[in-house]
């Protein structure tokens, strides 16, 4: 494990600059239509989901506050693209899912955006480095403490 206190703090402060530079590149552009780009991120985790998602499970693969994340699933909701049913095995839980005009959008939007990202990312890093990004992140995502360890 390295011990540069400098070091970590300037890999730190390299990595967020990056993220939030490609971040904003990539909301600035048009794959999402009329939606926004968190909206989005909600239909993708649906997506991922074969049974659908408690809002609690939704919330931990969502980067956005629980008000955040009740007012988008609201806002898709409210367009049909989220169906809500009664959780089965807890009565003051809902089960959350994509309906099909969702996995239709979703799967458009996201051709859109994959081809986005790839062009951003490709046309800074090599393949080799788009590995080796690939595998550090899955390293510091992998050793980060669980939610309830924070």
């Amino acid at each position: 494990m390295a011990s540069d206190t400098g070091l970590a703090n300037a890999a730190w402060e390299a990595l967020f600059r990056a993220q939030m530079t490609i971040a904003a590149e990539l909301h600035a552009g048009d794959a999402w239509g009329d939606l926004v780009p968190t909206d989005y991120g909600v239909l993708y985790a649906l997506s991922t989901a074969r049974t659908g998602l408690r809002m609690s499970e939704l919330g931990k693969d969502i980067l956005l506050s629980q008000a955040g994340l009740s007012r988008s699933v609201a806002r898709l909701e409210a367009r049909g693209l989220v169906d809500r049913v009664a959780d089965p095995e807890d009565a003051r839980a809902s089960i959350l899912s994509l309906s099909k005009a969702g996995a239709h959008l979703q799967k458009r939007v996201g051709a859109r955006h994959g081809r986005h990202v790839a062009e951003a990312m490709s046309c800074r890093l090599s393949d080799a480095e788009l590995t080796q990004l690939r595998d550090l992140c899955a390293r510091l995502l992998a050793a980060a403490p669980t939610t309830s360890e924070v």
